[in-house]
């Protein structure tokens, strides 16, 4: 990875403490807040984290929701449903983008060539060949009836066989294909979550179906000149993650790029391999960060990245039996300033108190070094987000070494 500038006489040296507040920056950290944040702020917070990563676990608040008020603070949800509905105004669509994830609507024409690539796969699922009229059938029917969900189009066709929790029918297996190749788009979700397929026609805005594929080389130039911008400052493998490129085709990218100036060899303190900054990244003097992260903010959901940058070693323990959790089921890094100083495993119970709700902190954890205000400084952000999830209080739960210095401070719940 290190060849794209072993022609280079000079590369610049950062510290470790410039490259958090670089990658920090990147992400939106050191945007002022707006009060209330509005579709703008949606539109420039978007702008740094790329893409939003959509999860259907929803312990504390759907996946989607989140990297959105780690940045922007308390806000209404419904400015992400109105960015990623309708057609003339659509501003987010749908994709496996970095994974299931919104991206802005104008990368469809840049994912063609992930849409080719698994159209020519055949799907996950061997159905796809199995079944070969089932894919015309149900493009035949949205074509005529509209948005529809798995479930409306489900003719009681045979389950398949559960994985992962996962009990698809045919039907929902062949839908999640064609929504892969780009012949169906997902308009929208229900209430339940369930994703509404429609045709890309009714979904993205004909100005953006309209243009052109580029080239290939062109598109992983644009994938990973955007990656670059939300990393800051970045290794190849940190930029071939962030919309899950190959090496060889990141690389190709990141050459081309460094030579027409848009990227710049650097070197980080303690990393091994050649990082990569932006133009246009910000190095501020400080970042004064104070937030929850999602276990799948674009911060922390590159593990190895998230280590290197914070000396913060983090897995999500979803998939983990209970018995050998170490943190917990959903656990989010808290952010203060530019270091992780700890951890903290969330749960939004809405029936508390007879349906007025409480956070339950189940568990709450100080990394090596963290500052004494550490508790005061969580307990504060616990407030927030507990009044934007309109709950009623906080239950601090015994675990973990925080825990009693946030008991001390959050009032009893009656």
């Amino acid at each position: 990875m290190s060849e794209v500038c072993s022609t280079l006489t000079r590369v610049e040296s950062l510290s470790l403490a410039q490259a958090r507040r670089i990658a920090l920056a990147a992400q939106g950290f050191l945007d002022k807040p707006h009060h209330p944040p509005t579709m703008r702020t949606l539109q420039r917070t978007i702008e740094r984290t790329g893409v939003l990563q959509v999860d259907s676990v929803n312990v504390l608040q759907r996946a989607h929701f989140m990297p959105l008020y780690s940045r922007m603070g308390a806000y209404d949800v419904d400015l992400l449903r109105r960015a990623s509905t309708g057609q003339r105004d659509r501003r987010l669509v749908e994709y496996w983008a970095h994974v299931q994830a919104y991206m802005p609507v104008e990368l469809w024409p840049v994912m063609r060539h992930r849409m080719d690539h698994y159209r020519e796969r055949k799907g996950k699922w061997s159905i796809v060949e199995a079944e070969p009229g089932l894919a015309e059938s149900l493009l035949a029917e949205i074509r005529e009836r509209g948005a529809a969900t798995a479930r409306e189009l489900d003719a009681g066709l045979p389950r398949a066989k559960e994985h992962w929790g996962w009990n698809w029918s045919n039907a929902r297996r062949v839908l999640d294909w064609l929504y892969t190749t780009g012949d169906l788009a997902i308009a929208g979700r229900t209430s339940q979550f369930e994703v509404l397929y429609d045709v890309p026609e009714r979904v993205i805005p004909k100005p953006i179906l309209d243009l052109p594929t580029p080239p290939l080389p062109e598109a992983h130039r644009e994938l990973i000149r955007r990656a670059a911008r939300s990393h800051g400052v970045a290794t190849v493998k940190d930029l071939a993650d962030y919309y899950r490129m190959g090496v060889a085709d990141t690389v190709a990218a990141v050459t081309t790029l460094v030579e027409d100036g848009e990227l710049e060899p650097v070197r980080v303190e303690g990393w091994t391999r050649t990082a990569y900054r932006h133009r246009d990244a910000r190095l501020p003097r400080r970042i004064r960060a104070r937030a929850l992260l999602s276990p799948f903010d674009p911060v922390v959901w590159e593990r190895a990245r998230t280590e290197a940058l914070f000396d913060f070693h983090y897995r999500i323990e979803i998939y983990t039996p209970a018995h050998k959790r170490v943190h917990g089921y959903y656990v989010l890094p808290f952010l203060l300033g530019d270091r992780v100083v700890g951890r903290v495993d969330l749960k939004a119970d809405r029936q508390y108190g007879g349906g007025s709700g409480r956070l339950i902190v189940k568990g709450a954890y100080a990394e090596p070094g963290a500052p004494s205000d550490t508790a005061e400084q969580l307990v504060a952000e616990l407030g927030r987000l507990a009044g934007w999830l309109k709950l009623a209080g906080i239950v601090v739960e015994e675990r973990g070494d925080l825990a009693p210095g946030l008991q001390k401070l959050v009032p009893p719940v009656e």
